[in-house]
């Protein structure tokens, strides 16, 4: 590794400090089918089928679960998303 590299590394790290890791969380409902639900995170959450089929199954058994982690900005934009889908989600910042 560079120290380039390292210095881009420390400087990624630093702003992910500032700006915090938060995790946008899908909440179960009894309204919508599973084929909805995988379709939207595929959609809104950029998912392959795979990854949106687990997290609709995990959402599904436990009640809810994390489909994206990221910067607070960007995940608002997939919460509204998700809401206009009548999707029920919300946004945790990670410890």
């Amino acid at each position: 590794m560079t120290s380039k590299e390292t210095k881009k590394r420390a400087v990624d790290k630093q702003k992910n400090n500032l700006q915090g890791i938060h995790s946008l969380i899908l909440h179960n409902d009894d309204v919508h089918s599973f084929d909805y639900v995988i379709r939207a995170l595929m959609e809104i959450c950029n998912h392959n089928y795979e990854q949106a089929v687990q997290c609709t199954l995990i959402t599904h058994h436990k009640g809810a679960c994390a489909v994206r982690k990221g910067v607070k900005e960007e995940l608002c934009k997939m919460k509204e998303a998700l809401r206009e889908l009548e999707l029920s989600t919300t946004i945790d910042m990670e410890p």
